[in-house]
């Protein structure tokens, strides 16, 4: 690692912009790690921002200790970006730890960076930047502000493009990629998506939304063809039905309703779909099912009832889907405080299927239920 070390060592200073350590080994730390400079009473800083159990944390190193916590970090990763005004650097570490670093001199305008220390949110989509679908979507005047009783559509938007970001290297840069929508709406994300991928980062991308309403499907099309994105298309039909494709690169379920998303992961592990991305909706079935003595005083209380269910049915979601080779995760979609529908399921084919159909029985039976997803999935012989 002393090669990395002398890398931040020689570009902690003025000139550096940024830094993403990225592709963790151990899926138990940190996910990813962000540096930037900052100013501070007149001092320049490095603010390391690393992700680790759905949590963001902040700390701020004068520029010698950056480089010692920066290059111990990188013992966690496989992969960093680092960028000055003058060079672009990609550090590489193999499985046996080889450190492969590759530069390249910066093309066109000089960069700056914004040096403050709490500086405002800055989204994947920006505000002063005329996006036509938000426009027609009413998030967005002609002007590029925010309409603000949209805001907090705006930063959902910009949240689940996020999420988009993080998964980039999954998905195949030299071929068209196949992405499906069930449930898509009013296609918010849909378009936020298709926007993102193919204008903003060029990818080959073919997206199919899938809704039971007509008038709504009818909209979105014209809204597709007024834009001129010729591979977003929308299809009226069921989760459950729809057979129109043979292989997927991702499957993406946004508030499908109580045991639609579970027709949605089941359909997506069976075309051996790279990425789910999925924010279930009203969990009803296992509401109705649970019973349990021991748990009965906490049972009587509808509500909390209701929202165990809904936890234990998508942790049970994420469970079956590790079962099936998949690397999964429960994030926060958004803020709570904006909607009590803020679980988002990301889920990433590794092909290493966990041995966990045993715990999930004993979690089954100790609940007295049959979770939809769990019983599709051993249909079609999956586990």
């Amino acid at each position: 690692m002393q090669d990395i070390k002398t890398l931040f060592e020689q570009n902690l200073n003025i000139d550096f912009l940024m830094a993403t350590l990225s592709n963790p080994k151990d899926k138990n730390g940190a996910k990813k790690v962000k540096v930037r400079p900052i100013l501070k009473q007149g001092a320049l800083l490095f603010q390391c921002e690393s992700h680790q159990n759905n949590q963001v944390f902040h700390e701020n190193y004068e520029a010698e200790k950056a480089a010692e916590v920066l290059t111990e970090y990188m013992n966690q990763f496989k992969q960093m970006q680092l960028e000055t005004k003058k060079f672009r650097y990609t550090v590489l570490v193999s499985k046996k730890g080889k450190v492969t670093i590759q530069k390249k001199q910066q093309t066109g305008c000089v960069k700056e960076v914004d040096l403050s220390h709490n500086r405002s949110k800055k989204y994947i989509l920006q505000e002063g930047t005329a996006v036509p679908f938000l426009q027609d979507l009413g998030v967005m005047t002609a002007e590029g502000k925010i309409v603000r009783t949209k805001f907090d559509k705006f930063r959902q938007i910009n949240r689940f493009l996020e999420f988009i970001e993080d998964i980039l290297p999954q998905l195949a840069k030299d071929r068209e990629v196949t992405i499906l929508d069930f449930g898509c709406g009013k296609s918010y994300l849909t378009f936020a998506m298709y926007y993102y991928l193919h204008e903003l980062k060029k990818y080959d991308v073919r997206i199919i939304g899938l809704d039971l309403k007509t008038d709504v499907i009818r909209h979105c099309n014209e809204l597709s063809e007024k834009y001129g994105y010729k591979k977003l298309k929308f299809l009226e039909g069921n989760i459950a039905d729809y057979t129109g494709v043979d292989e997927v690169d991702m499957v993406v379920t946004l508030h499908a309703c109580d045991t639609a998303t579970d027709f949605a992961l089941d359909k997506a592990v069976g075309w051996n779909a790279k990425v789910i991305l999925s924010v279930p909706c009203c969990q009803h079935e296992l509401n109705g099912q649970m019973k349990n003595e021991t748990l009965e005083p906490l049972f009587k209380y509808g509500l909390i009832k209701e929202r165990m269910a809904a936890l234990v049915t998508d942790a049970l979601r994420a469970e079956y889907l590790e079962s099936c080779g998949y690397d999964a995760q429960i994030l926060e979609f958004i803020d709570m405080e904006h909607t009590p529908k803020n679980i988002l399921i990301r889920a990433v084919k590794t092909g290493k299927k966990k041995e966990n159909l045993g715990k999930i029985k004993n979690c089954e039976e100790f609940l007295q239920v049959n979770p939809m997803l769990g019983r599709l999935l051993k249909e079609r012989g999956e586990v």
